[in-house]
């Protein structure tokens, strides 16, 4: 919460930056966020497969265009990323709609982005963890404008892509799990959202990691 004002100022995620190592080590007025919406896969080491998508929005967290985003942005359009500048904190909110759901479902499941969103069953569940998601963000201060509907569908536009979650399931790496799921949760129990599809599919997500070696559980 750098640069948000208001009563949040200051505030840290133990999810996102336990013991704030991060915060304190780095420091939060070094940051630009950056919300990717690229698809890819590492095909073997030193070999990355892009599937879909060229666009990284940027944003300082105060939402102001200083002189550093600027630059930055008309750096990555030069080499041919889209890179337009808006407010970050919002564009932060859309990803994590799909973030905090399509990975641990896919998962769980070991299904590739195009079978959750289309499946009903794992579509309602996406479904749901959106809507929390959403409150949470609007209990922030952050109205998400979005139907959550069409949010499914673009995302099963993206085709048989295996989100980073299912990949780093299936090659053995550490996962996400506290990132794109755990800091909502977190962000839910600060504004007091309740959050029953979220805990749900987490406490699975992790059981299901911890059992393949890949969290700390």
């Amino acid at each position: 919460f750098h640069g948000v004002g208001g009563e949040w100022e200051g505030t840290r995620l133990e999810s996102v930056d336990p013991r704030g190592v991060q915060w304190d080590g780095i420091g939060p007025q070094r940051a630009i966020g950056c919300v990717v919406y690229v698809a890819t896969e590492i095909a073997e080491p030193g070999v990355i497969r892009h599937s879909y998508g060229n666009r990284c929005t940027l944003g300082e967290p105060s939402g102001e265009k200083t002189g550093r985003i600027r630059a930055l942005s008309k750096a990555l359009i030069s080499a041919g990323v889209r890179a337009p500048v808006r407010a970050i904190r919002r564009e932060i909110w859309v990803k994590l709609l799909g973030n905090v759901s399509f990975n641990p479902i896919s998962a769980l499941t070991l299904a590739t982005l195009d079978k959750v969103a289309t499946e009903p069953g794992t579509r309602a569940v996406a479904r749901a963890m959106m809507e929390e998601t959403r409150a949470i963000a609007e209990a922030l201060g952050v109205p998400i404008r979005i139907d959550i509907e069409r949010r499914i569908d673009g995302a099963a536009d993206v085709g048989a892509h295996r989100t980073s979650m299912l990949q780093d399931l299936e090659k053995g790496r550490a996962m996400e799990i506290d990132a794109l799921v755990t800091s909502v949760q977190e962000l839910g129990r600060l504004v007091g959202v309740a959050t029953p599809a979220i805990d749900i599919v987490l406490a699975l997500v992790r059981q299901r990691a911890g059992v393949a070696g890949l969290y700390p559980g």
